[in-house]
């Protein structure tokens, strides 16, 4: 029979492998995803102009590289068209619509979605963003956490955790102009929460917006 210590340690040792592998996936897969899908895109682009070839001049002397340079241009250039119709209001509201009708009915697009928008940047993680929530607009601040600022109509989703237990809290979905964004950190503003207000002179210093 083995060793309860021997036992311990290789529990403690998968432990480690699996939650190690799970954070290298979730670094690496959102940029495979992406590379993938520029590679398909761009091989779309390439069958559709190797016919053709002919067509362009000198064409005896254009490899196989120009063409996939070519289609990758062109697969930029669409990028770059598209982002800037979604900036302006009416490429948005369009999008939007798309997206509300067509695209969050494929099976894991809002994953993909989500996803990628945490990848790039475009939304933050949850958690990532503290805030002081006046949540019944009467001047009284709650210390929060934004989980949602996507959901529409000028309102974002916050989780106002209770001390010293943060697991238990409060979801609200509050007016952005009752909401103050804090340069605080999420863990200094965590240590607030668990010693039920000590040090809460972080959450006014800075910045705050």
């Amino acid at each position: 029979m083995m060793p309860k210590r021997v036992r311990v340690f290789l529990r403690r040792l998968r432990r480690f492998f699996i939650t190690t592998v799970i954070g290298g996936v979730a670094v690496v897969l959102p940029f495979t995803i992406f590379v993938m899908l520029v590679r398909l895109v761009v091989n779309f682009f390439s069958g559709i102009l190797s016919p053709m070839r002919p067509l362009f001049p000198f064409s005896k002397n254009i490899s196989d590289w120009i063409i996939d340079l070519l289609s990758f241009g062109i697969v930029i250039t669409a990028f770059f068209a598209i982002g800037l119709l979604v900036q302006t209001s009416f490429g948005s509201r369009m999008f939007t619509r798309l997206e509300e009708r067509w695209l969050m009915q494929l099976p894991f697009y809002s994953v993909l979605r989500e996803t990628v928008r945490q990848f790039f940047g475009s939304k933050k993680a949850p958690f990532s963003q503290v805030v002081l929530a006046d949540v019944f607009n009467n001047g009284t601040l709650m210390t929060g956490f934004v989980t949602d600022d996507d959901i529409g109509n000028g309102y974002l989703t916050i989780f106002v955790p209770t001390g010293p237990n943060p697991t238990n809290g409060f979801i609200f979905h509050v007016p952005e102009q009752q909401v103050r964004f804090i340069d605080a950190r999420p863990e200094d503003a965590m240590r607030t929460i668990i010693g039920v207000g000590t040090g809460s002179a972080v959450l006014f210093k800075g910045n705050n917006k």
